[in-house]
């Protein structure tokens, strides 16, 4: 299947993206997971949404909020070791419909959000996301990792996982050579010293 991405702002949108972005999502979030909730909120207006279509028809969806309007928080130092956790992007909405699964498209729309949220924001900083427990291995797979107890929302199990960037640790490197000059020094040592007792020998005798 070709799958094209897209990403807009809010404003951005025509009027048939909203239509069959709120549609996907009330299909998925509402009627698939018999979960009544208001799916439509006040963030949406201030959120990317990321888009994949097949054909000019709406395949999979997820919307990304920017690190000033996302509410979530790390309880732990994951970035930088601050105590109440970094400000950082949040990943959402998650949805592929029901007969475009299994063809590798939810993991083609994280990757897009992922490398969208590392060019905007800055590939240091992590992100964040609350993912329902019964796909945790997915998102593992991507890279995230759980964070905190786990906690219903909407009637639905849910924890927080951390997309974080690993600290390289630098290697203090000897200089090029260094090892062999000192084994060389080694040797003439050994040399003289011997040397030196083999002397001491000739003369007593």
């Amino acid at each position: 299947m070709s799958t094209q991405f897209s990403i807009k702002t809010f404003d951005e949108l025509t009027s048939i993206d909203i239509y069959h972005i709120l549609k996907a999502r009330s299909q998925v979030f509402v009627v698939e997971q018999n979960c009544a909730y208001q799916d439509m909120d006040e963030v949406d207006f201030d959120c990317l949404h990321l888009v994949a279509h097949s054909n000019e028809a709406l395949v999979g969806y997820c919307r990304i909020l920017p690190p000033d309007i996302n509410t979530m928080r790390s309880n732990l130092s994951v970035a930088d070791g601050s105590v109440s956790g970094p400000i950082m992007p949040a990943i959402g909405r998650v949805l592929v419909l029901q007969q475009y699964r299994g063809q590798g498209l939810a993991r083609q729309i994280m990757m897009q959000a992922i490398a969208y949220c590392h060019k905007k924001y800055g590939k240091k900083n992590p992100i964040i996301i609350s993912a329902q427990t019964y796909l945790i291995n997915f998102y593992q797979s991507l890279g995230f990792v759980p964070e905190g107890e786990y906690y219903q929302m909407d009637g639905i199990e849910h924890v927080k996982m951390i997309l974080g960037v690993a600290k390289k640790v630098k290697v203090k490197k000897e200089p090029l050579g260094s090892s062999g000059v000192a084994t060389t020094l080694n040797i003439l040592l050994l040399i003289l010293g011997i040397a030196f007792i083999a002397g001491l020998i000739y003369l007593m005798t």
